[in-house]
């Protein structure tokens, strides 16, 4: 399993799902990552940090948004 750091783009409350921008990559959006469900919608705002969890670096459809702050 890898982490990486990255910043909120958008956030949808209805799916649960976000949109990310990873550190370090000025260009790379990750689009519709599943966010974990314990994280209250109220801290999903535009510019916050997030960790992503990959499962594997090459199925990124696979990741999942595991904490922010």
């Amino acid at each position: 399993m890898y982490t990486r750091q990255a910043i909120l783009k958008s956030f949808n409350g209805t799916n649960y799902t976000a949109t990310v921008q990873l550190v370090g990559s000025s260009q790379a959006y990750l689009e519709n990552l599943t966010v974990a469900r314990n994280i209250p919608a109220s801290e999903m705002t535009a510019g916050r940090e997030v960790a992503v969890m990959f499962f594997d670096l090459m199925r990124a459809a696979d990741a999942v948004v595991a904490a922010v702050w």
